[in-house]
């Protein structure tokens, strides 16, 4: 993760330690639901194949990079 940590001990997304610009993710366990609402308090990270995040811009407007968003408590 860059520029944010996550908490293993309250399970939120939190700020990052000094001079830390990277730091690691645990493992993400996607749970597929229909119809699911979307929490509040949470922020939609983006996911990238490469730390770069270069790469050319689709017709969706994202980079060919990018890979999807996932939702981090905040």
């Amino acid at each position: 993760m860059e520029g944010a940590r996550w908490n293993s001990t309250t399970h939120l997304l939190d700020d990052s330690k000094p001079k830390q610009l990277y730091t690691e993710m645990p493992i993400v366990w996607f749970l597929p639901k229909e119809d699911r609402k979307k929490p509040d308090g949470v922020y939609n990270c983006p996911v990238y194949k490469v730390l770069s995040r270069a790469g050319t811009l689709s017709t969706t407007g994202h980079s060919t990079n990018y890979c999807l968003m996932i939702e981090l408590p905040t």
